[in-house]
């Protein structure tokens, strides 16, 4: 584990131990995720700079087979306007339309760094209301999967703060894996976006088509994220038993209304046991961790879950 402004790893019992313990694997029993912490606003070309110096850094110091970013880290705040202005019309798979600033930075930095690329996610043209959009790319800059958020965040917290993303967005209607490979074998991804982790049930479907890593951006907010961000993560990898990769926002932006609204950050990466083997704090920075395929593999046939399940 290594990371840039980052909690050290918690200690495990020897139990944690025990379970997670592999024999010695080859190179392409591994990979390496590195989760992307921002503190964006709605400005898309300084948030478009401060992506690019972060993933630079974390590239050179630990060289990660994929690389994540957060939630809307395009344009975070702002009026329907700010946010209709930085979305983008996304190219399908294996298009050859250019597309738009975010998309050419993410895949031209899949193409210099040559690594996978999860682009957080941004806002997508789509009709009288955008598609908040996550976009997946080969280290060639090949755009391989899509998966736009299914489960919006029309809320109010505990503290009397709301949210209306229905206001602006609308939902999808796909569950997206996939499977990438490289130097580390083959892994299979599945894909969710932030108010999704709430919502067990994409996360069981994601498992039954073989997701072995879950790949979360998100934006939580600084109160629901102190209540449950961590708490629902390792819910989720204890559940499906999978690897969880989450990149996070971090710090304060301004909404329509000009009010400060804080994200909550604490960006990580957690094993199938429910170990938060990677952590950043807040502030700007990054996680990396390795995973591995013995390790859950271990886990799920010592506890086979979904061979248990009694109800669909």
């Amino acid at each position: 584990m290594t990371c840039f402004n980052c909690f050290p790893k918690p200690g495990n019992a020897a139990i944690i131990e025990a379970m997670m313990a592999v024999p010695q694997e080859g190179p392409e029993d591994h990979m390496r995720i590195s989760v992307i912490q921002m503190a964006p606003g709605s400005d898309k070309a300084e948030n478009i700079t401060q992506a690019a110096r972060l993933i630079e850094a974390c590239v050179a110091a630990d060289d990660p087979d994929l690389v994540m970013l957060p939630e809307m880290w395009t344009c975070l705040g702002g009026n329907r306007h700010d946010k209709s202005s930085a979305a983008e019309a996304v190219p399908l798979p294996g298009s050859d339309a250019e597309g738009g600033p975010a998309f050419r930075f993410l895949r031209d930095c899949a193409r210099r760094h040559r690594v996978h690329v999860h682009g957080g996610s941004i806002g997508e043209q789509g009709g009288d209301k955008l598609l908040n959009t996550s976009l997946l790319f080969t280290p060639d800059g090949s755009l391989i999967a899509r998966y736009s958020k299914m489960h919006l965040f029309d809320i109010t917290t505990p503290g009397g703060v709301g949210y209306r993303e229905s206001d602006v967005y609308r939902p999808g209607d796909a569950v997206v894996s996939i499977e990438v490979s490289g130097r580390f074998g083959r892994f299979r991804l599945g894909l969710a976006i932030c108010y999704d982790i709430r919502f067990g049930e994409l996360f069981h479907r994601l498992r039954r088509e073989g997701a072995e890593v879950m790949l979360l951006p998100a934006a939580f907010t600084a109160e629901t994220g102190e209540a449950h961000w961590e708490t629902l993560i390792r819910a989720r990898a204890i559940d499906t038993q999978c690897w969880f990769a989450a990149a996070a926002t971090t710090g304060q932006h301004r909404d329509a209304d000009g009010h400060s609204r804080l994200t909550h950050g604490h960006s990580m990466i957690v094993d199938p046991w429910g170990t938060v083997v990677a952590q950043a704090s807040v502030g700007q920075g990054w996680a990396t961790s390795r995973i591995n395929r013995a390790a859950m593999t271990r886990i799920r046939t010592s506890m086979p879950v979904m061979e248990h399940r009694r109800l669909s």
